[in-house]
């Protein structure tokens, strides 16, 4: 196991950091997580060098947290670092916020929270931790010892995340980060500036929700073309560890063999390790999941609010990622939210209004009726 220095932290990790969102449901279906083999799965990785643990209040509808700390009985606590998160909808005041506090500590069956991230925000949701007081909270908790870091993890715009970054003492922060959005939240830039200001940086989404561990053939091509021969899989980590600003990449493992093959990917990659020829594959294969976008749709929204209640943009984003990732959309937690509310382009009644506000003057109306009818064919 690779391990990397933290930033301006005195303290180093293990590069690949366990991801505890994933894990599968428990065969009977009594549980969102089947307990036993999600404990043999975290204790076989910490056996591997592991160090770094993530979780959240909130995954696994409240459970993760809970099993991660049955698992970190018999010495394991002492043998990693944890990052849990608070999330903003949980809190509105100090009381609050010491009473979540508490019950994650409990939840963990430990006396500290190693890494305590704001959880997934972007600049509202910075307001309302900052309006709240969570900033002096987190200082304080430090200072009590129940809390080693002051965090956040990150969901936004690029200005966000500057205005978020600069605009407290942060320890460390957790951005969604991957070949294919280098320019997409924080991105690059966002990772280039923690770096230049110290700020240790984990990575989420390393395989876009699995998106980008099986490629679609004619990326696969290119894979299969070079001359070293390597997984989908260890070809988007071994580009993330490339960078010197990240400090860990956090993995979710369902079985045994993921937690063995990152175990081994992670072994073999460090920052720099890619000569200028493999950097070259890998933007030819963002090159080739990009050429296969249905529709240039930027997501501006100048075409909202649809008078129908249509999601456009967010029809042609789920139309995009199925065709990009060969993801079917019926597993697009966005997709079942759509048809949930009512969002669908099944509701286009074709009046137009859309396309005569699109600076891109694209065909919206005839392409709505397109990727509902792929969608949905799709998700048969």
């Amino acid at each position: 196991m690779k391990y990397r220095k933290m930033g301006k932290l005195n303290i180093s990790s293990s590069a690949f950091g366990l991801g505890c969102m994933r894990f599968n449901g428990a065969a009977s279906g009594d549980s969102i997580i089947d307990e036993q083999k999600a404990i043999s799965l975290i204790r076989k990785a910490i056996d591997g060098g592991v160090t770094y643990i993530d979780t959240a209040y909130v995954y696994l509808d409240k459970t993760s947290e809970i099993v991660l700390g049955k698992a970190l009985r018999d010495g394991y606590r002492e043998k990693v670092t944890i990052a849990t998160k608070m999330p903003i909808h949980a809190v509105h005041d100090r009381a609050s916020m010491e009473a979540l506090l508490e019950e994650e500590l409990k939840k963990l069956q430990t006396d500290h929270i190693d890494f305590y991230l704001m959880h997934g925000i972007n600049r509202d949701g910075w307001e309302k931790f900052k309006a709240i007081g969570a900033p002096e909270f987190f200082d304080e908790m430090k200072k009590a010892g129940k809390i080693r870091y002051k965090c956040f993890s990150f969901h936004g715009p690029y200005e966000d995340f500057e205005y978020i970054l600069k605009a407290s003492d942060w320890d460390m922060v957790q951005i969604q980060y991957n070949f294919m959005d280098i320019n997409n939240q924080a991105g690059t830039k966002g990772l280039e500036l923690a770096g230049k200001m110290g700020i240790p940086v984990v990575i989420m989404e390393g395989l876009l929700g699995g998106r980008l561990a099986n490629a679609p053939d004619n990326v696969q091509a290119l894979y299969d073309a070079f001359p070293v021969r390597r997984s989908a899989v260890e070809w988007a980590f071994r580009w993330l560890c490339n960078h010197p600003e990240v400090s860990v990449v956090l993995s979710g493992c369902n079985e045994e063999q993921q937690i063995e093959d990152n175990l081994r990917i992670f072994d073999t990659v460090d920052s720099g390790i890619m000569p200028p020829e493999e950097i070259q594959l890998m933007d030819h294969v963002r090159e080739a999941y990009l050429s296969r976008t249905k529709i240039g749709c930027t997501g501006c929204r100048y075409c909202m609010p649809c008078p129908n209640n249509v999601n456009i943009p967010g029809v042609f984003s789920i139309w995009n990622n199925a065709s990009l990732y060969n993801q079917n959309p019926k597993h697009d937690w966005s997709f079942r939210n759509m048809v949930r509310d009512g969002n669908g382009a099944d509701n286009c009644v074709g009046c137009g209004a859309c396309e005569a506000a699109c600076p891109q003057h694209l065909d919206i109306i005839e392409s709505l009726k397109t990727a509902w009818q792929e969608i949905n064919s799709f998700a048969e």
